[in-house]
């Protein structure tokens, strides 16, 4: 697999991501909009509506906050994965974002210097056979990504201390973070892992039940919870705070139990990449 195909398809990935609301996330936010009563929440969802209508139409932005790239690797096993993939999709990356005329949002943390297109949060897993390469864009913005929580809670804690600690999470976000939300949320691992299950979790359809019966719970009682707040879209109140609340599990250790939250606005972006 040339590089150069990689580079020039993670390219497009980002225009993707950016221009196009995701499928799940728009049909979501029509329901919202066909079901809400409050006339300036109804109101909101609408120019949500159109302002993801209009960034596709015309190829520009969703957000001006382009965010940060998140970039999730897949490979087969068979797959030889080097430096040269990384460097391509960095490649590919900078010059989505440099010739759609994307904000650049990357600085030095401390410095604080001139922002640049340089820069992406990347992450690697394998499938269990083949040669096939799963590249996903996540461009992450930061007015929810700041509002991110994580919890050690003792291995004894019952599901409801969970669910609280979620719902409050999206509380404190409240209208600076851009409702209505997509939550997801990391459970097990460790507490960088629990947050890393959490942004995974953003990007799973929004309108497919959790095959986990007991997740698909958890996750239902929690929307319920988060939506009896009635912080409502853009803060404006209504039945509409979040779209939908996603968890992913993975082992922890006898002694722990991580949560992590990771919230995302409605504008919801992502894309994928697969080559073979």
């Amino acid at each position: 697999m040339k590089y150069s195909c990689i580079k020039k398809e993670v390219e497009k990935a980002v225009a993707q991501a950016n221009f196009c609301l995701r499928p799940d996330v728009k049909k979501a936010l029509k329901k919202a909009y066909a079901s809400e009563k409050v006339l300036k929440a109804k109101t909101a969802l609408g120019w949500i509506l159109d302002n993801a209508g209009i960034a596709e139409k015309e190829s520009i932005a969703l957000c001006q906050d382009t965010g940060l790239p998140v970039v999730f690797i897949e490979a087969g096993k068979k797959m030889r994965i080097s430096g040269g993939l990384i460097a391509a999709v960095e490649k590919g990356i900078e010059a989505g974002y440099r010739k759609n005329s994307l904000r650049p949002s990357i600085v030095d943390p401390l410095d604080r210097c001139r922002p640049s297109y340089k820069g992406m949060a990347y992450h690697i897993d394998f499938f269990s056979a083949g040669r096939k390469l799963k590249i996903t864009i996540l461009p992450k913005g930061f007015g929810s990504e700041n509002k991110s929580r994580l919890k050690m809670f003792n291995p004894t804690a019952e599901p409801e201390e969970i669910e609280n600690f979620i719902t409050e999470a999206v509380k404190e976000a409240g209208a600076q973070s851009c409702p209505p939300f997509v939550i997801g949320v990391g459970v097990g691992g460790t507490c960088d892992s629990a947050l890393m299950e959490a942004k995974r979790a953003l990007l799973i359809r929004i309108d497919k039940p959790n095959p986990d019966r007991k997740l698909d719970r958890m996750e239902k009682r929690i929307f319920k919870k988060v939506n009896s707040l009635g912080i409502g879209p853009m803060g404006l109140g209504g039945k509409c705070t979040a779209l939908a609340v996603r968890i992913r599990k993975i082992p922890t250790h006898i002694a722990g139990l991580p949560v992590g939250v990771n919230i995302s606005c409605h504008a919801l972006r992502s894309s994928v990449v697969e080559l073979e």
